[in-house]
């Protein structure tokens, strides 16, 4: 989906969760991705996850 990870480790992290969650319906986007990617990194707080799980961010 074109979204650019640090280094190949966080990528394949990140992949297997989301991939894991694909088997219970998950349907994931690029901004979901991003979204994703920003908390595991640190540069999202969990309230601010959160809040965005609450106004369908990952939609956009």
């Amino acid at each position: 989906m074109d979204v650019p990870f640090p280094d190949l480790e966080t990528l394949e992290s990140i992949a297997v969760g989301i991939g894991s969650n694909m088997f219970e319906g998950f349907k994931p986007t690029k901004k979901g991705i991003e979204i994703i990617r920003d908390y595991c990194l640190g540069q999202m707080s969990f309230a601010e996850l959160i809040l965005a799980a609450k106004e369908k961010r990952y939609e956009e």
